[in-house]
């Protein structure tokens, strides 16, 4: 086993059995729910027995007594079963009436953890899971409110109806009681049986589904683009394959579910049926008493009802349980959060990497990297794709921590400096520029006031030549644009988010391919102006691979991966 490989936790708690306790760990309202439903089971139980009770005494001494034959003479008994269901009506309509609310409140819940969870996901890690997350959070967790109206509630009435009433017929009737005992295990059994036969099922569901939704909003992102070059009718046969693929699963899980709520109705019947042929041989025999096989026979059903219950329900939940575990992962895996040294102001000086290595998927990129970002100065990063250059800065961002070696910005480690303190002094332009819906002159203010003139905006703007797209633009700064800058180009948004940065008073620029997507006069005017900004003393940090971003350095840093991990001395890999 190798030491630097990701170990999951000892204690992580795992899903065992029907109830996943880190659902409880992770959302209050389900801790409240519990209690709810496990007290409202309790009553029901306590209902059905009474119920059960009086009818056979009432039953029973009417067809044997004849002067007993008068609503009067049962008035007390018949009071009790008025009071019996009246109770059970007032505690099925308040389940009803607090499940789906609950449902609602422990479902945002685990929305809103796994939602702060992912953002503080390092870069790296989130986007590989950016399309599932996004199905869990939007329809995939959804899925729990069966499982919590409706699974739950069944296997809360199976813990507590079934063994109650069954130890009420053994009292009543020994016989009945033992051909329950006997034939109530077929149904669990049956039930893993068909749970062997649909195991995957959900699972492959939620996978189906997130390949869609991945599918469908990258081609509606790029719709322009493919209409603009006359093929947006081409991925249609790989979206029409997609969504049959996910229809066969679905209706394969659900012919199943249909199947086995079928099978376990016609066993509980039959096994009814034995109690009842049972009781009945016995009374015309007369070996047993009219009032206990009553009795036993109005509680045969309510053994078998919360079984049946749970298995009809049990596929209902699996796509909420199945969604639910890949959020638990995901809350599973959250960085505890460490405590600072209490460094709250930006210190100043050369940003310094020593020694510095991050594991990602089996080997190290980068590994080893030594470096010193001087103010002043412009500094490339370059390498093989991979290597870990993007990487490098989520390190000096704070996004990242390194899993050996040191980032430290004037003698003083990143992670330890409050983060809203640092990211003020720092700019950063991400491979894929961050854009919202809104104007341009909202997107351009999303990181801050552009407090400039007129005129520095407008040089700004023609060193990256974003006054080119203005002038095409009739709305000008006030042009609105979709999610992710939709209805501008990659070209267009990649300048807009240049000039944003060149705009910035922060002391530290990183730019991760700065000049994708732009011609070569646009890129040497570009470069022009990440040099000046080095001049007036800020600290340029750029990522590329093109001759002319490498010349524009004052610095160049080759960045290298290194496959496998290191193994220490007398550990088996």
């Amino acid at each position: 086993m190798s030491l630097d490989a990701p170990a999951a936790p000892a204690d992580r708690p795992r899903r065992r059995g029907p109830v996943d306790p880190r659902l409880w760990r992770y959302s209050r309202s389900a801790r409240g729910y519990l209690m709810l439903t496990v007290a409202l089971a309790l009553v029901t139980a306590a209902t059905v027995i009474v119920s059960a009770l009086m009818i056979g005494t009432v039953l029973a001494g009417v067809i044997t007594d004849p002067d007993a034959r008068t609503p009067g003479a049962w008035g007390t008994e018949l009071s009790v079963l008025a009071a019996a269901i009246a109770v059970r009506t007032v505690s099925t309509w308040a389940h009803a009436r607090f499940a789906h609310r609950s449902a609602s409140r422990v479902i945002g819940e685990l929305r809103g953890e796994v939602l702060a969870a992912a953002a503080e996901l390092p870069p790296r890690e989130l986007d590989p899971r950016r399309d599932e997350l996004a199905t869990v959070l939007t329809r995939g967790i959804e899925g729990l409110r069966a499982y919590l109206t409706g699974y739950l509630p069944s296997l809360l009435l199976a813990a507590t109806v079934t063994p109650l009433t069954l130890l009420v017929i053994l009292f009543a009737d020994r016989t009945s009681a033992v051909i329950i005992a006997l034939t109530l295990p077929l149904v669990p059994i049956f039930m893993i049986l068909i749970g062997l036969l649909t195991k995957g099922k959900a699972a492959a569901s939620l996978a189906t589904m997130t390949t869609l939704s991945a599918q469908l909003l990258d081609l509606l992102a790029g719709l322009p683009t493919l209409r603009a070059l006359g093929r947006e009718r081409g991925p249609a046969a790989r979206v029409r394959e997609l969504g049959d693929a996910h229809r066969h699963t679905t209706m394969s899980a659900l012919r199943i579910a249909f199947l086995s709520a079928m099978v376990l109705e016609l066993l509980a019947t039959l096994c009814v049926a034995l109690v009842a042929v049972s009781i009945g041989l016995r009374l015309v025999f007369g070996g047993m008493e009219l009032r206990g096989g009553v009795i036993a026979l109005i509680l045969a059903a309510e053994v078998y009802l919360p079984l049946r219950m749970v298995g009809a329900q049990f596929h209902a939940a699996e796509d909420g349980m199945a969604a639910a575990e890949k959020a638990f992962e995901v809350l599973d895996g959250r960085a505890p959060v460490a405590a600072g040294e209490g460094v709250t102001a930006a210190p100043r000086g050369p940003i310094v990497l020593r020694g510095v290595g991050v594991r990602a998927r089996g080997h190290w990129a980068p590994r080893g990297l030594d470096a010193v970002l001087e103010p002043g100065r412009v500094t490339v990063l370059t390498g093989a794709n991979g290597s870990g250059k993007s990487t490098v800065l989520h390190l000096i961002l704070g996004l990242a921590r390194p899993d050996e070696g040191e980032v430290s910005v004037g003698g003083t480690p990143v992670h330890t400096l409050d983060p809203m303190v640092w990211w003020r002094e720092v700019a950063w332009l991400p491979q894929h520029p961050v854009l919202i819906p809104g104007t341009l002159r909202e997107n351009l203010e999303l990181t801050g006031p552009v407090t400039p003139g007129a005129e520095e905006l407008d040089r700004a703007c023609a060193a990256t030549g974003f006054d080119l797209v203005l002038a095409d633009l009739p709305d000008g700064w006030e042009t609105r644009v979709g999610v992710g800058g939709l209805g501008l180009s990659l070209g267009q948004r990649q300048r807009l988010a240049l000039t944003r940065v060149l705009l910035s008073e922060a002391r530290v620029v990183l730019l991760d391919e700065p000049t994708a997507h732009l011609d070569p006069t646009t890129e040497a005017t570009v470069l022009r102006s990440v040099c000046a900004l080095a001049a007036r003393g800020r600290t340029v940090v750029m990522v590329g691979h093109r001759d002319a971003v490498l010349r524009a350095g004052d610095e160049v840093v080759h960045v290298e991966a290194a496959d496998g991990v290191d193994i220490a001395p007398g550990v088996s890999a």
